[in-house]
């Protein structure tokens, strides 16, 4: 589970020959996967807009709104956004922020530049960052609409993040599957992973992976490094004295009031029986193992079922025929509502 080192990262920002002192920042993983935590920690750095919400611009708000250039488009798409607690959280004036809009916006990646742009003005700092975990998909539309955008892909251990999916009831299982929904939770985990991945692997030195352990066992090496990659002072002690949101308040699935001392690493050892974690692995074992993340479970235990891998193959379907119409075709409208209420 290595990283790149700080001259590595330093001489790939050089080679790109990208000035990145200015440059957004898009922390994005799979839910669950510590983006809220490393998000809040570059916020705590200093020097970055404070947004402490999701921005869900290029995986709701393009999809549901359409083409930006089209004055109707983004005059429905100020209307609604006005009204949501995406806008409250950003501390601008309405009307100031209306106006700009319809006459400056004709992409998601406009409209990102701009609010975000518009908060840093506020703030009176130079950077800002988005941290919507489902952007990881959009990686494509991101550099197509910002250019120097930097990517920080946070990857933590599947059998982690399915648990906690579980936890919270993120992921549905499908109608005809009756087993727990932990198991769908990490088909999602290793489709979002290997989505960002692919994609992430295109944009050369634009694109860093963190692992989320690496974070919680080494804090200071591993910001250190991102330091580098970003181009900025992410000073750990400093980090701590601000504080921001999750890192002094641990944005956990399992309550603040555990009995056990808050360890997010390898929960999965205590918490899965070994069935349940061996149908776990034989699900998702290549992809962990990819990634550097040794098996549990014995070769006996992972018994080649082939159920489980009609089931895995028919999730993988499904999350890629929900993203397609969502992106790509008209009905992608009905898959996120007019009304933004409800985030």
């Amino acid at each position: 589970m290595s990283e790149p080192t700080a001259p590595a990262v330093a001489r790939s920002a050089k080679m790109a020959g990208q000035s990145r002192k200015n440059a957004p920042v898009f922390v994005l993983g799979s839910v669950r996967s510590g983006t809220t935590l490393l998000y809040h920690m570059i916020l705590s750095a200093g020097g970055f807009a404070v947004y402490r919400t999701e921005s869900h611009v290029m995986n709701l708000l393009e999809p549901r709104f359409g083409n930006l250039s089209v004055l109707r488009n983004r005059e429905k798409l100020m209307d609604a956004w006005l009204e949501s607690k995406l806008f409250r959280a950003s501390g601008l004036d309405a009307e100031q922020i209306r106006k700009k809009m319809l006459a400056e916006c004709r992409n998601g990646g406009d409209f990102l530049r701009i609010v975000m742009g518009e908060i840093a003005h506020n703030q009176g700092v130079e950077r800002w960052a988005d941290c919507t975990p489902e952007h990881l998909l959009y990686l494509r539309r991101i550099k197509q609409t910002i250019p120097d955008a930097l990517i920080i892909h946070i990857i933590r251990d599947g059998r982690d993040v399915a648990l906690s999916l579980e936890k919270q009831k993120w992921i549905r299982p499908l109608s005809w599957d009756h087993s727990r929904p932990l198991f769908a939770g990490g088909v999602y985990w290793e489709w979002m992973v290997r989505k960002g991945r692919e994609q992430g692997r295109k944009l050369g030195g634009d694109y860093y992976e963190v692992r989320f352990e690496n974070l919680i066992a080494d804090p200071r090496g591993t910001l250190a490094r991102l330091g580098e990659f970003i181009d900025h002072d992410l000073d750990y002690d400093r980090i701590l004295r601000n504080g921001i949101g999750s890192v002094t308040e641990p944005n956990s699935s399992f309550g603040k009031n555990a009995s056990e001392e808050f360890n997010p690493v390898g929960r999965w050892k205590r918490a899965l029986t070994p069935e349940d974690l061996a149908r776990l692995e034989e699900m998702i074992g290549d992809t962990l193992q990819e990634l550097g993340y040794p098996l549990a479970s014995s070769a006996e235990a992972l018994g080649g079922r082939s159920g489980l891998k009609r089931l895995r193959a028919s999730y993988l379907s499904y999350f890629n025929l929900k993203l397609w119409l969502k992106a790509k075709t008209p009905l992608g409208r009905f898959f996120v509502t007019k009304d933004l209420s409800w985030l």
